[in-house]
C-alpha cells in the first residue's frame, strides 16, 4: 500500500516517544519541512518544555496552526495490539500514541501548507505555527508562555486553528468554536480528631462536611446560554480518616471541578462556594486553581472559512460546539484571535490502541488547505 505524504509524516512523528513534556525530535521534523517553504523558526523553549513559533510572510493577517507534540503515557505496553510508538499501519488505520491526539493533525497541517505554498507562493497574508510539548501536562511553559512572549513583542494572531481531535462520528462533523472555563478546588473541612468511643471530646470532620458538600453539589450556578450548557460541578475525590475504625477524623478534603459558562465568573464561583461553607459555620481551607477562562469565537471569517472547507470535502455542515474539556485555545483566544478547533475523530484518544483512519487524515489535510485558500486568496 502506498502511504501518502501526510500519513508518512504522521508515522515519523509517532515514532518520537514524546511523553509530556518531552518533544523527542518532533519539532525538528516540523522545522525541517517548513524551512524550504520560507518559514522563519523561533525556538521559544522554557524550562523543560520545547516550543516552536514559525512564521512565513511579512504583512497582512496571519493564520496560525496550533498544536502539541507531547502525548499522554501509553500505560501497559503489553496491552497494545501494536507497539505504541511504532507508527504501525493496518487495514487503513494508523496506530500509535498521538495518532489522533494530535500528531496526525500536525502532519495534516504541514502537508496542507506545503501544497498551498507550492500552488500559491505569492499568497497574501501570513502563515504561522505554534507548537508546544506541554499541552497534556501542567501547560504552564507551553502555549501560555509563548503567548506571553508574543505579547511582549507586540506580535498578534488573527486566526488560529487548533488541531485537537474534535470530530465525533465522522471527520468534520464538529468544530469547536469555544470552550467552557475550568476551575478546581480542594476544600478541607477541619474538625478535631479523637477516639470514636468518646465523640464528645472530638469534632467529626465527616459529619461537619456532609451538609456542606450536599449544598455545594445541589447548587444551580447558572442556566448557560444558547452556545454554552449550564455550569456543572463534579466531585472527583473525597478523603478523610486514618484508615482505621476507631479514630474520628479531624479533617476531610474534598476535590471538585467546575466547568463554567460565560454566564458566571471564577470570582463569583469562589465567593458562592465560600459563602456556603461560612453559612454552615465550619472551619475550612480552600485551595483554588483556575485552569482556564471560557471563550467563544463569533460566527465570522474563520468559522465561515472552515465551514466552507468542510462542506467542500465532506458534503456535511459541521456542528458548532463548545463542549468538551479545555484546550490550548484558552491561552490564544484572550489575545483577540479568532480560534477554532478542528481535528480527527476522537473515539480512541488517550486509550490503549489509539488509531486514526489514514483516509481521514488525508482528507483533513485537504480541508486545512482549503481553509488557507479561503482566508489567504481573497
Amino acid at each position: 500500500m502506498t502511504i501518502s505524504a501526510t500519513n508518512q509524516l504522521a508515522i515519523e512523528l509517532i515514532r518520537c516517544p514524546s511523553v509530556t513534556p518531552l518533544d523527542e525530535g518532533c519539532q525538528e521534523l516540523i522545522k525541517a519541512r517548513l524551512a524550504p517553504l520560507g518559514f522563519a523558526a523561533d525556538d521559544l523553549h522554557q524550562a523543560d518544555v520545547k516550543n516552536l513559533w514559525a512564521t512565513r510572510g511579512d504583512n497582512g493577517p496571519i493564520i496560525v496552526f496550533a498544536g502539541h507534540t507531547d502525548v499522554v503515557p501509553t500505560g501497559p505496553v503489553e496491552q497494545w495490539q501494536h507497539p505504541p510508538f511504532a507508527g504501525h499501519t493496518q487495514d487503513g488505520y494508523l496506530h500509535g500514541r498521538g495518532a489522533a491526539d494530535m500528531k496526525g493533525s500536525i502532519a495534516a497541517m504541514v502537508t496542507a501548507t506545503e501544497r498551498f505554498i507550492t500552488k500559491h507562493p505569492n499568497h497574501s497574508g501570513r502563515i504561522g505555527y505554534l507548537i508546544t510539548s506541554d499541552e497534556e501536562g501542567p501547560a504552564l511553559h507551553g502555549t501560555k508562555a509563548v503567548m506571553e512572549k508574543l505579547a511582549q513583542r507586540d506580535e498578534t494572531i488573527d486566526y488560529c486553528i487548533v488541531g485537537e481531535p474534535t470530530s465525533s462520528n465522522s471527520l468534520g462533523d464538529t468544530i469547536k468554536v469555544g470552550r467552557r472555563g475550568s476551575i478546581n478546588c480542594v476544600l478541607t473541612i477541619i474538625g478535631q480528631q479523637g477516639h470514636i468511643a468518646y465523640p464528645q471530646l472530638a469534632d467529626n470532620a465527616i459529619h461537619r462536611a456532609l451538609a456542606v458538600l450536599e449544598e455545594i453539589k445541589n447548587t444551580e450556578w447558572d442556566a448557560g446560554n444558547k452556545q454554552f450548557p449550564p455550569t456543572n460541578l463534579q466531585f472527583s475525590n473525597v478523603h478523610a480518616g486514618t484508615g482505621v475504625t476507631n479514630v474520628i477524623p479531624g479533617a476531610l478534603a474534598a476535590t471538585f471541578n467546575l466547568r463554567f459558562s460565560p454566564e458566571i465568573t471564577d470570582t463569583q464561583i469562589r465567593e458562592r462556594v465560600e459563602a456556603i461553607v461560612a453559612k454552615h459555620k465550619v472551619q475550612a481551607k480552600f485551595e483554588w486553581t483556575l485552569s482556564g477562562q471560557p471563550f467563544q469565537t463569533q460566527y465570522a471569517d474563520l468559522v465561515q472559512a472552515v465551514e466552507k472547507a468542510i462542506e467542500k470535502h465532506t458534503d456535511k455542515k459541521p456542528e458548532l460546539s463548545t463542549s468538551g474539556g479545555t484546550s490550548d485555545g484558552r491561552f490564544i483566544a484572550p489575545s483577540g484571535a479568532q480560534v477554532i478547533e478542528l481535528g480527527p475523530i476522537n473515539a480512541t484518544i488517550h486509550q490503549v490502541d489509539e488509531k486514526i483512519s489514514m483516509a481521514d487524515l488525508d482528507q483533513l489535510s485537504e480541508i486545512y488547505e482549503s481553509v488557507l485558500e479561503n482566508l489567504l486568496l481573497n
